[in-house]
């Protein structure tokens, strides 16, 4: 069955779906009534680039370049969901068996009703012994999980916008939330901590009484193909209305004449034939209205606002969504919001499987969702999106990898919870979806032959680099249609998208030899760069420092037009970008509070985010560091933690610093008594949020009383954190490099946006 399709109507090979199976460590299985979600942990092996120092004084004398690059394999930890019919079981348990090369597993955790009647199946196909796990403790351990990992798990829906889906950010503390799990009955548990939990309320009345009643009344006996009836319905035919008892709305008790009155109250009164869609579309409102109600009265009982709501009911059916939306709203007056979430189905497997790992500590770590690997949320909503997903017959897959670093706020951020990354929401904005989804693709092309030239001895290269191409344009594609796929769609997902098709395909850092020549050439430069700003008044010097910081920036090998000035360009360089600057005023320009803000005492420390190789950190970030140090300022300089794009990372930065120093006193004494640091930040993207950043980068910006933050760059001051209110001062500069962004923001390319903030009062 390997590299074949299952069954005709499945589009993807087995071997797409369970990935690095021969790799796998541990499993967990989640079986419905219907659906079975299997969970595994493996491990992966993939290219990362490494950056080493030349010793210029040892054997590496003669080297004219500053570092060598080479690609090294590493092992990652990577966790994998994958949810199907049931009726695919024994085949799915078949492939498995056939693949599982590595594993010493003798167990597998397993949750849900069905664990019992597939028991001895599971044992007899793949040989490992069944250990049920408690189904609501690994239902709250899965929630618990998602709601910690993926920033955009929660959404709330609204039926007949475009996108539908409208997600929530996370709180950074999670707890306390109310869990409304409607299977065949409903239970209502309160969640506090980590481990603990409490069911405090139920009803009986839930998707088993729809889908029994349902039956009775339609002789339908398919969950799915009920909903579809419901779909189609119109409840005012059978349900009793308000209006039809009193002739309009009862206004002294504030009753709209279209309320329903009365449940299938029609029926006793009126002598005809109900319509099966009619009648499912009533009991649909009957029991969803039942569940708001409850839900509503415990919610507001112990004093909590999120609500999130789970369960074969709901499964991402827009039907469901949208009638317990509707009863949320109207019973709480729309002071508790129903929440649901992207990846509802998968958290009973999840927590089967973090039950299983507990001796590995997978609550240690943080993880980050592999688009790559994820085929994402999917409407059902065919009038709404063309491209349609039949339920049945289909795979749905997620995958989260372990990240080196601990992820956390930033603890400078004025409201954590209100804190949104993006600026620009691309699945409500369709103008700007259309511009920047058009963009990724021009770009496509250029991205691969970049990948290719990378790599200049490997022979598969360009086959890899073709593969990357066709998976990031297919994940477009889903995206033209499915904007909410992953989230809310933004600038930064793209970019990231990107990066995890090119880790896919063991093309770490495309731009590792590109970074390398452009670090060398600035090195050479620098210290006439700080003798010519040495010779200036101080006043002239602040101005060009600043400058010299805006022009390092539009070194960008992400901005097309950057791209091409340089392609076509070598001798394009630090004064020429100077002059491409656009003249004050700038577009957004605080330059004189900045200045104002100098005359005064110095600030404790300064955190800078850095953005480019080259020009960029060594001409321009590194004469302003050179001057905030002067002044007492300490400096801690944060880095990406992996490559994308030209984008300078931690190891590299290091080796630049070292060099740095042994030309710069100031830069080398800053060093030794540590009023210089270089952290990293834990991000491996071009844009930044500050809601998951390196645990170390967050405990010294407290330990140093960090009172200034700089954010330099498009991708993190514009695309991302422009409206970010900090609790200290901020400066945010950047150079808009993107004629379409420039007059979007009422400018042209080259804008300069210097953007100096105080933190609210």
């Amino acid at each position: 069955m390997s590299g074949a399709n299952m069954d005709k109507s499945i589009t993807l090979p087995a071997d797409e779906i369970f990935r690095n199976l021969e790799n796998a460590k541990r499993f967990a299985i989640d079986i419905g009534g219907s659906l079975t979600k299997l969970a595994y942990y493996s491990t992966v092996q993939h290219k990362v680039a490494k950056v080493r120092s030349f010793d210029h004084t040892g054997k590496d004398a003669d080297q004219a370049l500053l570092y060598e690059i080479s690609e090294q394999e590493e092992i990652t930890a990577r966790l994998h969901f994958i949810k199907f019919e049931n009726t695919y079981i024994e085949t799915c348990l078949d492939f498995i068996k056939d693949h599982l090369v590595n594993t010493d597993t003798k167990v597998i955790k397993a949750t849900g009703g069905g664990a019992y009647k597939f028991k001895d199946l599971i044992e007899k196909k793949l040989g490992l012994k069944v250990d049920k796990e408690d189904e609501m403790t690994c239902l709250i351990k899965g929630c618990n999980f998602v709601l910690k990992n993926i920033p955009h798990e929660a959404f709330v829906y609204v039926k007949h916008a475009d996108p539908e889906f409208r997600f929530q950010t996370t709180h950074p503390n999670i707890f306390p939330y109310l869990l409304v799990n409607i299977g065949s009955g409903v239970s209502i548990v309160k969640v506090e901590t980590e481990d603990k939990f409490e069911r405090i309320g139920g009803s009986s009345i839930g998707g088993g009484t729809f889908w029994g009643l349902g039956a009775l009344l339609t002789k339908t006996k398919k969950f799915d193909e009920l909903l579809q009836l419901a779909a189609k319905g119109q409840h005012t035919n059978v349900d009793m209305l308000v209006k039809d008892i009193y002739g309009g709305g009862y206004q002294i008790l504030g009753l709209t004449g279209n309320l329903i009155a009365s449940s299938f109250g029609k029926s006793s009164t009126v002598d005809k034939e109900f319509s099966k869609e009619d009648m499912a579309k009533s009991l649909l409102h009957m029991i969803s209205n039942d569940i708001g109600q409850l839900a509503c009265l415990y919610a507001k009982q112990h004093n909590l606002s999120q609500v999130y709501f789970g369960g074969f009911f709901i499964r991402g059916h827009p039907v469901t969504m949208h009638t317990i939306t509707y009863s949320i709203n109207f019973f709480s007056k729309g002071e508790v919001q129903a929440l649901f979430l992207r990846h509802e189905g998968y958290l009973g497997a999840i927590g089967a499987f973090l039950k299983g790992a507990e001796e590995d500590n997978p609550n240690l770590y943080s993880w980050g969702e592999n688009y790559a690997g994820s085929s994402g949320l999917m409407s059902t909503s065919p009038d709404v999106f063309p491209m349609q997903r039949s339920r049945s017959g289909t795979f749905d897959m997620l995958e989260m990898d372990r990240l080196e670093r601990q992820l956390v706020n930033l603890p400078l951020l004025f409201d954590p919870s209100s804190y949104v990354p993006d600026t620009v929401d691309l699945t409500e904005d369709a103008m700007a979806r259309e511009y920047w989804l058009t963009c990724f693709e021009d770009a496509l092309e250029g991205v691969a032959k970049r990948a290719v030239a990378s790599q200049p001895d490997a022979k598969d290269a360009a086959d890899r680099a073709g593969k990357f191409q066709q998976k990031y344009w297919n994940k477009l594609q889903t995206l033209r249609h499915q904007p909410f796929a992953y989230g809310s769609l933004t600038v930064r997902s793209l970019l990231d998208t990107r990066e995890h098709c090119l880790n896919e395909f063991n093309f770490p850092d495309p731009y590792s030899k590109v970074k390398q020549k452009e670090n060398d050439i600035a090195l050479k430069c620098y210290q006439k760069v700080i003798r010519s700003l040495d010779a200036l008044g101080w006043e002239e010097k602040q101005f060009a420092l600043v400058k010299g910081l805006l022009a390092g920036n539009v070194f960008d090998w992400g901005a097309k037009a950057v791209s091409e000035v340089l392609q076509t360009d070598p001798e394009f360089g630090f004064e020429e970008a100077k002059k491409k600057l656009q003249e004050r005023p700038w577009l957004v320009d605080s330059y004189h509070g900045w200045i104002e803000r100098l005359k005064g005492p110095p600030h404790k420390c300064a955190l800078i985010f850095v953005d480019n190789s080259g020009i960029d950190i060594i001409l321009g970030v590194f004469p302003f560091v050179r001057e905030l140090l002067s002044r007492g300022t300490e400096v801690i300089l944060a880095c990406n933690s992996g490559p994308a794009l030209n984008d300078v990372t931690f190891n590299e930065s290091v080796i630049v610093t070292e060099r740095i120093a042994d030309m710069d006193t100031i830069i080398q004494s800053a060093l030794q008594d540590e009023r210089l640091i270089l952290v990293q930040t834990g991000s491996s993207s071009p844009c930044l949020d500050l809601s998951r950043l390196d645990k170390g980068l967050a405990l010294l910006v407290k330990e140093r009383n960090t009172d200034l933050v700089i954010i330099e760059g498009m991708g993190r001051a514009i695309h991302t954190n422009y409206y970010a209110v900090l609790q200290c001062e901020s400066l945010k500069l950047a150079v808009i490099k993107n004629s379409w962004l420039a007059e979007r923001l009422g400018g042209k390319i080259f804008s300069v946006v210097f953007k100096y903030e105080m933190p609210p009062k």
